[in-house]
């Protein structure tokens, strides 16, 4: 989640699905606002700030090149498909580093960075604090900092089901993640690249009494990155919605069932 998009999800497409038999998460009654729109608000607010501070910050600067190998618009299947080339080795703070100078490398950081800005980390000051300064140019870094403890401040926090910590009430477990589903290369350069990740968000509480359950949604995340310090490293991005598939007749998984999943499959370091 960067502060200047949404890191949440948009408006629900018209399209018929199959409710569970009974309410997720033991029947609580869900608020009138759905765990996407917290979502929405959530990264909504940083990432309208990155891109505010971005803009503000751009003038008399060149702009990246929008020079890209292939059609921009039409980019080719084969974009995501894999090369049999080893993902990354490294970590920066427990985040993925180290990426190849090159398109693929690109979108590899693009991928684990998304993960990595959507997951629940974001949420506690000092661990959002070490993601904002990993992955952004230092001088990006330096200008979010104070505006994304703005936006994460305890109210907001509290609205999420979650304390000034950022911490989840004993017994419930609190889901934020991105699942990257695949990346293009919008522009490419040897120091500067634009690439979108298209991606599956999850987001709420998972708890016999939570009143707001883990939803998904569909979103596409466009960095504009900077080749800096030896590795790929965030200016700005932004989030737009979809596209979106047709929800399927999944019946909605019980609380327990959520939390479980989340404790037991661990999150990917991804690669092209």
């Amino acid at each position: 989640m960067s502060p200047g998009d949404e890191h949440d999800y948009g408006e629900p497409t018209r399209t018929r699905m199959r409710l569970p038999e009974s309410d997720p998460y033991g029947g609580a009654q869900r608020p009138a606002r759905s765990s996407s729109r917290s979502l929405v608000t959530v990264v909504g607010v940083v990432v309208l700030l990155i891109a505010a501070i971005a803009f503000a910050n751009r003038g008399g600067e060149d702009s990246p090149s929008s020079t890209a190998t292939g059609d921009t618009d039409k980019p080719k299947s084969s974009t995501t498909a894999a090369t049999g080339t080893k993902p990354v080795g490294t970590k920066a703070s427990g985040i993925p580093s180290g990426f190849a100078r090159s398109e693929q490398g690109a979108q590899s950081a693009a991928a684990n960075y998304a993960v990595t800005l959507g997951s629940t980390d974001m949420f506690q000051k000092d661990s959002r604090h070490t993601i904002v300064t990993t992955v952004y140019t230092a001088d990006a870094a330096t200008k979010l900092q104070a505006p994304m403890d703005q936006a994460y401040s305890a109210d907001f926090l509290a609205k999420l089901g979650l304390d000034a910590n950022g911490t989840a009430p004993q017994g419930n477990t609190f889901v934020s993640r991105v699942v990257p589903v695949g990346a293009t290369v919008r522009a490419y350069t040897d120091a500067t690249a634009k690439v979108s990740v298209w991606y599956l968000g999850l987001i709420g509480m998972s708890g016999e009494k939570s009143t707001d359950p883990v939803t998904s949604s569909w979103k596409t995340w466009t960095f504009d990155l900077q080749w800096s310090g030896g590795d790929w490293k965030i200016v700005t991005d932004e989030q737009t919605d979809g596209p979106a598939p047709v929800p399927g007749d999944d019946k909605a998984a019980a609380s327990d069932e959520i939390s479980k999943a989340i404790e037991e499959y661990g999150g990917f370091t991804y690669a092209r």
